[in-house]
Formats: structure tokens, sequence, C-alpha cells
């Protein structure tokens, strides 16, 4: 059987959930032909460049014109209009990649971005492929680029984004409320004591987590400073070296600044609340850990949409100030019980079989041989 995982690298969270499921497939089953591809890859240079350093310019710099060109794109009266017109330079901008499908024909197209998925219907539909198509939706919410007619499943990560595809039109019989493929390392069990020695911070101490995406977005040095004489605040900056300088001059007692991390599983296992931008994948992966979340600096469009979801889910807050958060963080410390109900809601949605149910599905609707052993 042949299997290809397929992203766009807009956004980190496309990658890893592709990432995560590739490495799950690939332990269970070795036999599997399995691939890896970023379909920006198979572009020409300035659609490449547009969509990938395009998003990232605009959400650094320019989120008004991010907000409006998520608002137009949604707005049902116009979308078929719009839709067509996205269509039609997919087409024309992604040759090299629909070429790529054709002449590999997988048995399973398994797509973490709704590109990708876009292509590889229309191909499906004009009879040029014949792969079964899966859609990951790595939002709580759903934009309609989302929504490919020749997609044979979607895999969503809650009721709520279920109802969302419905309402696009999606019949329910196409929908598995599995959850998002977030990476091993975020299942597994973690001994706060052992990480606290290793990172050399206090295990008993109330700990605050603040992170703030690969952009590092959001006042992150306004808020370490607020928390950090009723908490011990870990702070992740990410790629913004500015924050990270600043922090680390700061000298605030009873706070580590860290950069780029590959850790960051043992910083949420020690930590009580995490402070984050709502990106999919992060909510996920903190959801795993069972961390209770503060939403900050979302991104217009579908990160308030994640926020929200989550908020009616009684999971996160969604705090318009520093001084809003210090007073979130506070009660949930002095609250235990509030702190544990919040953690009650969270196991109550939280998916962590998502990687084993999305493998279950590829070995039911594969003719040969699938795993080596059941997922």
């Amino acid at each position: 059987m042949k299997i290809l995982l397929t992203y766009a690298s807009a956004g980190s969270g496309h990658l890893k959930a592709a990432q995560a499921l590739y490495s799950h497939i690939k332990e269970n089953s070795p036999g599997i032909e399995l691939r890896l591809t970023d379909v920006l890859g198979k572009t020409n240079p300035a659609f490449r460049f547009s969509y990938a350093r395009g998003y990232s310019l605009m959400v650094r710099y320019s989120l008004w014109a991010w907000r409006i060109a998520f608002w137009i794109t949604s707005f049902k009266v116009v979308h078929p209009l719009i839709k067509l017109i996205a269509g039609a330079l997919n087409r024309l901008n992604t040759r090299s990649f629909s070429r790529f499908l054709i002449q590999e024909n997988p048995d399973f197209i398994i797509s973490t971005h709704f590109l990708p998925s876009d292509i590889s219907s229309r191909l499906k539909k004009a009879k040029k492929i014949k792969s079964r198509i899966i859609t990951i939706i790595t939002d709580f919410g759903v934009h309609p680029y989302w929504v490919s007619g020749e997609s044979d499943i979607y895999v969503v990560a809650s009721e709520a984004t279920k109802r969302e595809l419905v309402l696009e039109g999606v019949p329910e019989n196409k929908i598995k409320e599995f959850g998002m493929p977030v990476d091993a390392k975020f299942l597994k069990p973690h001994d706060r004591g052992i990480l606290s020695r290793k990172l050399g911070i206090e295990e008993d101490k109330f700990t605050v987590l603040i992170i703030s995406g690969s952009f590092g977005l959001g006042p992150l040095d306004d808020i370490a400073e607020s928390l950090c004489k009723d908490a011990q605040v870990l702070v992740v900056c990410a790629n913004n070296k500015r924050i990270y300088k600043r922090l680390v001059a700061m000298r605030l007692e009873g706070v580590r600044v860290f950069g780029f991390v590959d850790n960051i599983q043992e910083l949420m296992a020690v930590s009580d609340i995490i402070i984050t931008k709502p990106g999919g994948l992060t909510i996920s992966e903190a959801m795993n850990m069972e961390l209770v979340p503060i939403f900050i600096s979302p991104i217009p469009g579908q990160e308030e949409d994640n926020a929200q979801i989550l908020k009616g889910y009684g999971i996160g807050f969604i705090p318009q100030s520093t001084k809003e958060i210090k007073k979130i963080v506070l009660d949930l410390k002095n609250n235990p019980h509030r702190l544990e109900s919040v953690k009650e809601n969270i196991r109550a949605l939280k998916k962590p079989n998502a990687l084993r149910e999305i493998c279950n599905v590829i070995c039911q609707g594969s003719a040969g041989p699938c795993c080596r052993r059941p997922f």
C-alpha cells in the first residue's frame, strides 16, 4: 500500500500534524510505502513565496489585512466566486504537484492543509487519480476552503467542528471526530519531579508556561513581569530574539527564559497553566497534557474561532489585558477546585487516540496488508 502524507509549509501546525502521523505509521507499519511531501515544494517560486512568506509577513505586520482576507473568503455570498478564482490560481501554480500525484496515484492521500486536499479532489473528480483522500482539519473552526468535494473522510477535533462542516454541506458519515494527530511525546506520562530537577526549577511551586507560537507574538515580557512575584514563570520566546534579549536583561526573579526549544513537552509537564496563542495543534498538545490554557494574541480568523470554541467547552480564557491575565492566574492558583474543574472539561474533550484512529481507517480501507501490528 502507498500513502502520501502532504501539508503546506504555511504555519507550523500543518507540518507538525503530518510529521506526527508519519512517525506513527512508520513505526507501526514498516511495510507501507510512505512519503511526506510539502505541496509548496512542488509549486512555482513566486506562488511558494506568496503562500508561505506572505502569510508570515501578514501575521507579523498586517493583521488587519489578514482579518479582511479571512472574512472575505469566508463570506458565503461571494464564496463561490472566491473559490472559483482560488481554484484557477491553484491549478495554474501547482501543475508540478498535480503531475506528481498523477504519477504516484497513491492508495491514500492524507492532507493536513486544504491546498493539497483541493488539488487532489479536482484530480479525483477528473478521474486522473483513484486515491482515497483524508483531510485532517488542524483547527477547531472550519474555513470553507477546507471543504473539497472528493474528500472521502474529514478528521476533526470536536463536535463543534463537525457541526460547522455539516453546515458547509459535508455529509455526516464522512466526518470522523478523532482529534488532531499530535506527536507521541505529548501522549506519554511525565514525572514532574524528575523534569523539575532537570530544568532547575522548583517542583512544588505553581508554574505558568508562556509561549506564543513560532512567530513569538504577544507581550511576553509584560506578562512575565506581572506574574513573577506570584508564580514560577517559564517563557518560550521562539524566534523572537528581541523579546528574548529583553527578558534576559530584565533578570526577573522566578522567571526562566528560553528561545526556540525542542522539549516543549517537558516544559508543559512541569506547568499548571499555559498562556499561548490559540493555534490548533498547540491547543491539542496542551490538552493532551491537561494544561489549562489562557489565550493571547490570536491570529484573526482561525485562532479567534479556536479560542471561542474552546471557551464554549469550558476550556480556556480569553483575557483582554495583562491585568486580566494576572487576575485569572491568581484565581486559578488560589482556587484549586476551579483549576481541576477546567481540567475535567479538558479530559472530556481531549482525544489522545487520534493517531491510532486515523490509522485504523487506513487499514479498514486497504485491500492489501496494512499493519505490522494493530494500531
